[in-house]
């Protein structure tokens, strides 16, 4: 694929995850990772990587930075670093597995690391900025994470599967 290609369907996976941004569940958790979950199928790990991260910041802009900007940044980071570990996952199951077992647990990485991984690093960060009690907060949100990060991971594998032989063919 030429550069000029993955550059403009980069840009249009990034206006996809500024859409998602305005689809959400309580305020900030969103589909903005949706199509960062499809790039790295796509397109790989490092595209899926930085469409994670600008989807979460603009989900953060467009919802006002409810829980401050330093630990958006960090969650935007922990966005970028699921989309790569979902990405290389995949790649390093892909000619392994048969097809539904690479993408079933490709899935359960991305959900794992999307869901309670990233609250951890970002109550991490949290408690560094606000103490113990504040980042604890957080857990509240975690079964609607999970739930959000099912949905974007399901979704992105099924786009996957009916977009791969389009896409092979355009390569």
């Amino acid at each position: 694929m030429t550069k000029t290609k993955s550059l403009v369907i980069t840009g249009l996976l990034i206006a996809l995850s500024f859409i998602g941004s305005h689809i959400t569940i309580l305020g900030s958790i969103a589909f903005d990772s949706l199509p960062g979950f499809l790039a790295a199928l796509l397109l790989g790990p490092l595209y899926g990587a930085a469409i994670g991260l600008i989807g979460h910041m603009l989900t953060a802009m467009t919802s006002g930075f409810p829980l401050t900007m330093p630990l958006h940044l960090a969650i935007a980071l922990a966005m970028a670093i699921t989309m790569l570990g979902f990405g290389y996952t995949y790649k390093a199951l892909k000619d392994k597995a048969t097809v539904t077992a690479s993408l079933t647990i490709t899935g359960a990485v991305g959900i794992l690391l999307n869901g309670p991984v990233s609250l951890g690093f970002s109550m991490g960060v949290l408690a560094f900025m606000a103490g113990k009690e504040a980042a604890l907060g957080l857990l509240t949100l975690l079964p609607f994470l999970i739930l959000a990060s099912m949905a974007n991971v399901a979704i992105s594998i099924i786009l996957f599967k009916t977009l791969e032989r389009v896409w092979l063919r355009t390569q």
